[in-house]
């Protein structure tokens, strides 16, 4: 019996060897290590894109822009989600609910736009606390917008807030600008309302109402007989380009590479620096930065352009505990950072490292392990913190040891407001989304499933009974899934597959960054009827491929 059990460890060692050279030769042979003849340098090209990127969503091209504008409270909100179809924008009754500039798309008339909703444009910094900021917001939503939408209410008239505004739009801005009388849902009263509104001096006002649609037809009829959004419509629109799922698809401009998009979701718990950190990843003012928890509301995205790919970057709201979040607008608030953490595709998970992690950070990386997406942990604020030489060290381990259920991410310590270590973030991103898409033969992986066997069997219930592993294969990608046939499933217990994804990582680095969805299927009924080991297309029991089976 020693003998069995020095042959099979040889055995084992050797394969792990070969396992090895084979990878090893093989990147050699691609690099041309090993040709006999020299090797050959090909002209210099563009960056190709990765092999785990080919089937991600493109990119859509750039559509002209409408900016919201208005005075705090008339329906801004309502109405750029009843021009765009969806519920994107957080709408309550009450002053102050949208902060940072926020995008949605629509489409008119086989014709597609993005719609820019702002916060309350006031001129006077004494009527509230981010009354500066939100101007500024409003502003570069101007700037950057083909036309504009002023918003007022129909049903307390002109407001003075209203005629600054029309003034400064009158003044400053040089494109067409329109004026949409919301709450108007009255055939009587509407065009009386509406009619008041002559005075600002911005030509016809339009009766709307964001929260029946009544009038909302007429408005983008207005708003698209501007010569700026003539598109040409064999260039922006092609109706004969439909496939599953796309209607109406965008041509992409020709003679330039089509870009594939990775989201990125912010998240965290609240004032812990998200926002500073899309300001440094962006290099712009995008989001409104404040020493008030909270300041972020609505789900701020920005593209970012890289070499061979784009960025899509979603700053999230603060999400605090559970007991905490009413039943008002931070109930929206964290509905938003589940929808964009279920639609990213990497994850940044930012803690203060002058707190350290808390339970609600082991909340949101629970819940992200959950989700199966890739992540990455980002300590923020890490200038702020006193360092020896071993701080590093310690404090890696220390993050790994707290969040025990992620960790195979890769840990960052940065500073946005310096701006140190930021830039590390992309190739972080890079790396989780490639292993996201990893996939590894079956061979391979059942190499390692047997060596970590062989050192450590499925420890046996308390009536003897002992589950039997027979071989593993990844079935899909993102992240990576791996269906593990034995001949009971509920004998294998949560630690020992905790063992087995630790020890499968160990040898195998490529999953490094990215959750393993283990699944255990048990044998079928007509394989034990058969009396063979489970495995498909074995009809005889001759085949046991590892030790604990009993059979030599």
């Amino acid at each position: 019996m020693r003998f069995l059990q020095l042959l099979f460890l040889t055995f084992s060692f050797s394969s792990a060897f070969h396992r090895h050279w084979f990878i090893h030769t093989t990147n050699s042979i691609s690099s041309g290590l090993y040709s006999t003849s020299p090797p050959i340098t090909p002209p210099r090209s563009p960056k190709r894109i990765p092999a785990y990127l080919t089937e991600r969503r493109k990119p859509q091209r750039k559509l002209p822009k409408i900016a919201i504008v208005g005075r705090p409270n008339v329906g801004k909100s309502a109405l750029v989600n009843r021009l765009c179809g969806k519920r994107g924008a957080i709408v309550a009754d009450e002053i102050g609910v949208t902060r940072d500039r926020t995008s949605q798309f629509g489409m008119f008339v086989n014709k597609r736009y993005c719609c820019v909703d702002t916060g309350g444009l006031v001129f006077d910094d004494a009527e509230g606390v981010f009354v500066r900021q939100i101007r500024e917001q409003a502003m570069i939503a101007i700037d950057e917008a083909e036309a504009v939408i002023m918003v007022v209410d129909g049903r307390e008239g002109i407001n003075a807030m209203d005629s600054n505004i029309a003034e400064f739009l009158r003044k400053e801005v040089k494109i067409p600008c329109f004026v949409a009388v919301n709450k108007c849902e009255s055939e009587k009263t509407g065009l009386a309302q509406a009619a008041e509104f002559y005075s600002l001096g911005l030509g016809e006002p339009f009766a709307v109402s964001a929260l029946h649609g009544v009038g909302t037809a007429e408005l983008l009829e207005a708003v698209f007989e501007d010569p700026v959004f003539k598109l040409d419509e064999e260039e922006a629109f092609d109706e004969t380009s439909e496939s599953e799922g796309e209607k109406g698809a965008f041509k992409p401009p020709t003679g330039t590479p089509q870009k594939e998009e990775i989201s990125v979701a912010i998240v965290g718990k609240p004032n812990s620096g998200k926002s500073s950190l899309l300001n440094a990843l962006t290099h712009s003012n995008r989001a409104i930065v404040s020493a008030v928890a909270g300041t972020t509301r609505d789900a701020i995205d920005e593209v970012v352009s890289g070499d061979v790919c784009d960025y899509r970057f979603v700053d999230c709201a603060g999400v605090r505990k559970k007991s905490k979040v009413n039943s008002g607008v931070e109930f929206y608030m964290v509905n938003r950072v589940l929808r964009a953490i279920r639609r990213s595709d990497v994850v940044l998970l930012v803690i203060d490292a002058t707190i350290g992690v808390t339970e609600q950070d082991r909340v949101l990386a629970q819940l992200i392990s959950d989700q199966g997406k890739a992540v990455v942990v980002v300590c923020n604020k890490f200038d702020l913190v006193e360092k020896t030489d071993d701080t590093y060290d310690k404090s890696v381990q220390y993050v790994r040891d707290e969040l025990n259920m992620i960790r195979y991410a890769p840990v960052l310590f940065i500073s946005a407001t310096t701006g140190k270590r930021v830039n590390n973030i992309y190739e972080l991103v890079d790396k989780a989304v490639e292993s996201s898409a990893k996939r590894y033969p079956t061979s391979v992986l059942n190499e390692v499933l047997r060596d970590a066997i062989f050192f450590k069997n499925v420890p046996a219930k308390k009536n003897g009974k002992m589950g039997k592993i027979y071989y593993a294969q990844q079935v899909s990608t993102n992240p990576p899934n791996i269906v593990v046939f034995c001949n009971d499933h509920t004998l294998v217990n949560d630690g020992y597959k905790r063992y087995l994804d630790r020890k499968v990582r160990e040898s195998l680095p490529g999953y490094n960054g990215t959750p393993i969805k283990w699944m255990f299927r048990s044998r079928r009924e007509r394989d034990v009827e058969r009396k063979g080991n489970g495995a498909p297309g074995q009809s005889t029991g001759s085949n046991y491929p590892y030790p604990q089976s009993g059979k030599t």
